[in-house]
């Protein structure tokens, strides 16, 4: 499988849009989702745990999924994710972990799937009950947040409602949207939500 992210990895963690995303994103988790010392959370698209690092200090263990081998060395890296945070490369559509957790947590990772009906009803399969998911994406958006020629993008955003439907179709509750960070661009803005909602 070809790492999409190989060459983004190389000085991911010092782009300002990725940093200000990553604590917006992260301040809004911690606001909206009860993270307790016995957790076990997911990380899906963890990349090099920017979002991870906000959670792991809460927690007990975060396991982080990626398909790309090089954003996980970095997170693999971080001296301060280490003991806590479990890189594992893998497609879990394809490929299940063998574990449940409480919580499953992802940022900026849904619309580089191109199915999210099976992505959500992976993400319940891999849910202790009464689990949650907090997964924050941006809003939909006229397709110029990516540059035209990138790869791996299936979505150019989310409209909610659509969204939450689909939400509870895969057998979720208690959906709730928040704005979590809003990018900056040149010419134009782009909201980015956060979703939480319960595994009935």
């Amino acid at each position: 499988m070809t790492d999409l992210f190989e060459e983004k990895a190389k000085d991911w963690d010092v782009n300002d849009r990725v940093l200000a995303l990553s604590r917006g994103v992260g301040a809004a988790l911690l606001a909206n989702v009860e993270f307790k010392p016995d957790m076990s959370v997911m990380d899906f698209g963890a990349g090099t745990g920017l979002l991870a690092s906000h959670v792991a200090p809460r927690v007990a263990q975060i396991t982080a999924v990626d398909i790309s081998e090089s954003m996980l060395e970095k997170l693999t890296a971080k001296t301060e994710l280490q003991g806590k945070v479990k890189p594992l490369c893998r497609d879990i559509l394809s490929d299940p972990v063998g574990e449940r957790y409480d919580v499953i947590i992802s940022a900026m990772a849904m619309h580089h799937i191109e199915d999210t009906d099976r992505l959500l009803r992976t993400f319940a399969f891999h849910l202790k009950p009464g689990g949650r998911v907090a997964l924050a994406d941006l809003d939909k958006e006229d397709g110029t947040f990516h540059p035209a020629d990138v790869q791996g993008v299936f979505h150019h955003g989310f409209e909610r409602n659509p969204l939450q439907q689909k939400l509870e179709a895969a057998g979720f509750c208690d959906v709730d949207f928040v704005t979590a960070h809003t990018v900056r661009g040149e010419e134009k803005d782009y909201p980015v939500f956060l979703a939480t909602a319960s595994l009935k």
